[in-house]
Order: C-alpha cells, then sequence, then structure tokens
C-alpha cells in the first residue's frame, strides 16, 4: 500500500498545542487550516468518480452485489430520473424504510442528486411510529422494504393506509390517515430465484422497485444535470428523527454542507484513502452509517463493504476476511460481540487497520481488546450526535495509544466546544458539566418543532449536548455522562460511566452498563446489569465488593443483575431506560413524583 498523504497533514505523535484550552477553562477551537468544502453530495460523488470511477465502491456480501464508483453514480442517477417522473421535486420529502441494502445507497444519492429531502426511517419502528414520522415531514414517497427481522413492514403500512390495497391506479395512493403520501416503492425481495421474486404481490397501489426503476425517460434524464448544478449546499438534505423529550421523536435537518464536511474530516482523522476498504455493519438510517461510513468512503474514493441487512457478528468478520478490509465502524457492543465470537483471536484479520468506535462510552478495556485482537492498531474513538452531523471529536491515527482508548479524542476542524456548569458559566478545565459545541455540523434546526430547536441550540449558537463532559489541559475531551443520567445518592453526584469502567476491569465481565433506580432513604440508588465473559460464572455479591475495593463506598453498586444481553436500539445502543423499568417492577419501587 503506498504512503498514507494524509499523515503529512496532521501531527505524527505527540500533541498539537493549538487544540489545547488557551487558558484555565473548559474551551477549545478546532484547526481551521483545512478549508470547508462548500458542496454538495452530489457534487462529492461526481468528483470520485472522476477520481476513482473504475474502483469498487460498494460491496453487498449478503445480496452478492458488487458496484464501481462508475456504476453507483450511474444507478443512483436512474433512479433520481425515476422520482422525477413520479413528480418528486426540490425539498420533497423522501423516506427510506429499510435495513442495509444497496437500495439504500441509491435513494441516499438519489435524492440528494435532485434535491429532495431524504427522511430516514428506523428499521425498527412499528406502525404508530412511522405513523407519527411520515406525517410529522408530510413525506411524498415511502420506499420500503417487506420487512426486517420480525418487523413486517408491510402489514404496517397497510394498518395506516389499506387504501394501498384497494383499486386504483398502481403507483398512486390517496390515504385519509396519511395525505402527504403519494407513493410507496416496495424492494423486491432478496435471496430468491428472479422468476419467484417477481410473482411475490406488491399491494395494488404501490409500485414494485424494479418497476418503479423503468420510470423515467430522456426527459427526465435530461433534467439531472441542471437540478444537480442549481442545487445549494446549505439546503436541507436529510431528516434524521432522534429521541425527544415530548414522547414524540424529533427530526433533525442536515444540510448538505454539514455532512460532506464532517464526513471529510472523519476521513481525515482515520487516515482513510482511496486503497481503503471500510466494513460498515452499523444501519444506515443512521448518521454513523450514513455519513461516516458512506459519505466518508464517499470523500475519499475507499470501498464500502456491507456484511449484511442487519448487523451479525459472524457475518462482519466473515466480510473483513473475504474483502480484505482494513477498515471497520461499529457501536461498543457490536465489537464486543465480535471479540466474543469463537475462534476470532486465531482469524486472520490482518488487513485491519483503522475504523471508528463510537456511539456509546467505550470502556478501555474493549478499546484495547480490540487493538490486541482485532489488530487494529489505528482505531478512533468518535464522539457526537446527530444534531452535529455527527462527529464534534474524535481521536486521530496518531494520538497517543493511552489517548485513543481512555478519550474520545480533540476537537474536529471548523468547531467550537465548551463545558459549561448548570448557570451556563465555562467550568475550569478537567471539572465536568454540559458539552456545548458550534460550528458548520450544527443542524439547521428540529423539522418544523421551533420550540426544541430553541431549546437545544442557544441563541448564540451552541448546540447543548446533554452530555457531562470533561476537558483535560491538551484538548482532549472524556464523556462522563449524560445530565439525566447523573445519579445523585444521598447528596452524592455519581457518574455511571465511573462504575462501568471499574466492573470492566473484573476479569469474568464481557459487558456492563450502571443506571439509577428509586430509592426511599437516598433518592437514588445504584443498578448493574452484567454480561459474564464466555464460560464464566460468578455471583452478584462478587462484583459489589469489588467496587467496593476500587470506588468510594457510596459509588458501589447495591443490585447486581447477570443477564445474556442488553435490550438495545437498532444502532446498538443500550436501553438504561428499559433496564431500569425492570428493575423497578421486580423490586417493586416506587416512583416518587416530583413538582
Amino acid at each position: 500500500m503506498s504512503r498514507n498523504p494524509f499523515l503529512s497533514d496532521w501531527v505524527k505523535g505527540g500533541v498539537d498545542p493549538s487544540l489545547s484550552p488557551p487558558g484555565s477553562q473548559s474551551y477549545v477551537a478546532g484547526s481551521t487550516s483545512a478549508s470547508l468544502h462548500f458542496i454538495t453530495i452530489s457534487q462529492l460523488l461526481d468528483r470520485t468518480v472522476q477520481r476513482h470511477g473504475s474502483r469498487d465502491a460498494a460491496i453487498f456480501v449478503a445480496q452478492n452485489q458488487r458496484l464501481s464508483w462508475y456504476d453507483l453514480q450511474q444507478q443512483s442517477d436512474r433512479m433520481a430520473a425515476s422520482l422525477l417522473a413520479l413528480g418528486v421535486r426540490r425539498g420533497n420529502r423522501v423516506g427510506i424504510w429499510a435495513p442495509n441494502r444497496l437500495e439504500w445507497l441509491l435513494t441516499q444519492f438519489a435524492t440528494a442528486r435532485i434535491g429532495a429531502v431524504l427522511v430516514n426511517i428506523n428499521p425498527a419502528y412499528k406502525s404508530h411510529e412511522l405513523d407519527y414520522a411520515l406525517n410529522k415531514v408530510r413525506c411524498r414517497v415511502l420506499v420500503m422494504a417487506r420487512g426486517h427481522k420480525s418487523n413486517h413492514y408491510l402489514e404496517s403500512l397497510r394498518q395506516l393506509a389499506p387504501e394501498i390495497d384497494r383499486p386504483g391506479p398502481v403507483g398512486d395512493l390517496t390515504s385519509l390517515r396519511l395525505p402527504h403520501l403519494k407513493h410507496v416503492i416496495v424492494l423486491d425481495e432478496l435471496g430468491k430465484p428472479a422468476r419467484e421474486a417477481a410473482a411475490m404481490p406488491v399491494p395494488i397501489r404501490a409500485l414494485r422497485f424494479s418497476d418503479f426503476m423503468q420510470q423515467a425517460g430522456p426527459a427526465q434524464h435530461a433534467r439531472l444535470k441542471g437540478l444537480c448544478e442549481a442545487l445549494d449546499p446549505d439546503d436541507a438534505i436529510n431528516i434524521q428523527f432522534t429521541s425527544g423529550t415530548t414522547g414524540h421523536p424529533k427530526g433533525a435537518t442536515l444540510s448538505h454542507f454539514n455532512i460532506v464536511n464532517n464526513a471529510r474530516f472523519a476521513a481525515k482523522s482515520m487516515a482513510l484513502t482511496h486503497e481503503d476498504r471500510l466494513c460498515i455493519p452499523v444501519p444506515l438510517y443512521h448518521c454513523f452509517g450514513m455519513v461516516l461510513g458512506v459519505l466518508t468512503c464517499t470523500a475519499v474514493g475507499a470501498a464500502m463493504v456491507f456484511p449484511g441487512e442487519g448487523f451479525d457478528a459472524a457475518a462482519t468478520l466473515h466480510a473483513v476476511r473475504q474483502q480484505r478490509c482494513t477498515a471497520l465502524h461499529g457501536v461498543p457492543t457490536m465489537f464486543v460481540a465480535m471479540l466474543a465470537e469463537p475462534g476470532v483471536a486465531q482469524m486472520d484479520l490482518g488487513t485491519l487497520r483503522t475504523g471508528i468506535m463510537a456511539g456509546a462510552p467505550c470502556p478501555v478495556e474493549t478499546m484495547e481488546a480490540v487493538i490486541r485482537t482485532l489488530n487494529m492498531s489505528q482505531i478512533t474513538i468518535g464522539y457526537g450526535m446527530t444534531e452535529t452531523s455527527p462527529l464534534s471529536f474524535q481521536s486521530h491515527v496518531s494520538d497517543p495509544l493511552q489517548r485513543r482508548v481512555s478519550t474520545v479524542g480533540r476537537i474536529l476542524p471548523h468547531v467550537q466546544a465548551k463545558v459549561v456548569d448548570e448557570h451556563g458559566r465555562i467550568v475550569p478545565v478537567g471539572s465536568p458539566g454540559e458539552l456545548c459545541v458550534r460550528g458548520y455540523l450544527v443542524m439547521r434546526a428540529y423539522w418544523e418543532d421551533a420550540e426544541q430547536t430553541a431549546e437545544a441550540i442557544d441563541d448564540a449558537g451552541w448546540m447543548h449536548t446533554g452530555d457531562l463532559a470533561t476537558i483535560d489541559a491538551q484538548g482532549y475531551c472524556n464523556i462522563v455522562g449524560r445530565v439525566k443520567d447523573m445519579l445523585i445518592r444521598g447528596g452524592e453526584n455519581v457518574f455511571p460511566r465511573e462504575i462501568e469502567n471499574a466492573l470492566m476491569q473484573h476479569p469474568k465481565v464481557l459487558d456492563v452498563q450502571v443506571f439509577g433506580i428509586p430509592d426511599e432513604k437516598y433518592g437514588e440508588d445504584i443498578a448493574a446489569w452484567i454480561i459474564l465473559q464466555p464460560e464464566q460464572q460468578a455471583e452478584p455479591q462478587e462484583f459489589i465488593e469489588f467496587c467496593r475495593s476500587r470506588l468510594a463506598h457510596y459509588k458501589a453498586p447495591r443490585h447486581v443483575r447477570l443477564v445474556s444481553q442488553f435490550p438495545l436500539t437498532a444502532t446498538g445502543k443500550p436501553q438504561k431506560f428499559q433496564m431500569r423499568q425492570a428493575m423497578v417492577k421486580e423490586l417493586g419501587l416506587r416512583i416518587q413524583q416530583t413538582a
């Protein structure tokens, strides 16, 4: 492999003093030496096709499909023209409800090509969540799979729009409950012979994807070039739903400018080039897959390798070996699952070097195991949120090992960050407080929700993350918990991550989650759910005593449960609120009401 050109542009070992806090306060600003690119996603793809058109762009292992960058552009243009034939215009919302498949990738680039706003629908959504999302953004087109795992998408849609099965024009929908949805496109069935797949019925008023791709004529294809040139990088191009305090998800609205530049800087931190092959088991509906996976590869011409429709540890490791991947993305629970695969230590994973671990706090022990067992000597940690496109902090491949395994790195270019107390005052270096960031990466708004937008982004443009963090004297950031996750036990502030890190040092622990439960005496007490290493046995008291020997007495969990798995989101993030609810029910606890 040729010399990596990015390494000469970034610090090679040691610490760049320019990224350190300029005084004693927890404030940092990223470098401005690398320029921001004011371009659209379509222009980014065009550049890569010009430079690397014949190289591998996307390999879908489960689908047995392989596309060059030129192929990807041709197929996404074909889809873009077909959307135009349906009457989709700049600014219209097009939803995608599907697991990781080629059609997801085509939809991402096709909508960007014509300036339609891509709406990412969580593959785990049920009918009531789908109802809210589609109506909230007034979605005009829905591209959808028949289902994924136990979630039957077509049945959920039929509950909301029974009109889709009633006689009428093919491909045109008029629904009382979903009045804005005009077109439903159903993905072709995978893993079946072409004739059998073609015979599988779709609703009367829906279009089969293969038929939809034939909709465009010469007129629509001729319009594409002019449409692309007319787009503005500041245009809203993507809506991603995040959990909301009101019970309804919030639609974080991102622009070309937001996500193109975030992808570029993430690629630089990984020292990613066109010679790399990135394995992407994280879901495409999430920023991790869509931006840090797809657009990061697009920025440099690296190949994207998708092991399957959803995450499977064995399939991911197989894809890495088969496709000779040099990079791998995942949330900590994914890496934990891969490390637990039988025989992983003996697998040929020598091609791996880098990637991003993000999405949740990562124990130091897990990072060290990933470096040692998966050969990812240059793995980086990333921190961010959907509302910030997503990354604001990331370690660099040249950062000292201890910094890469114990922090989320330092501030990315053209980003500012500060840590503040409950009164909004910047705290001293090393002190915990809420992390705030601002810069090009901050979303435009929550879709048509001025109130929640104003709660998240203040008048000075600072995005309030809700995460508790510290920034040290050299500018490295550490996430110590969520503002709402911090426990107050008998007047003492307790950060779950500190206890999780301590428990991860126990040789029998594979993974752990710590959370608060109501307590009449202390207000809150501490609970821990632990997954044991394979073939290990233990009693809960063992872990309580272990914590008492290493932490202040008030930090030791009172309740420990040994479990086989955690409740997880579709992105693999542990759902502590479900664990808390289970413990409240199990212990018969009473949640005290407050004013």
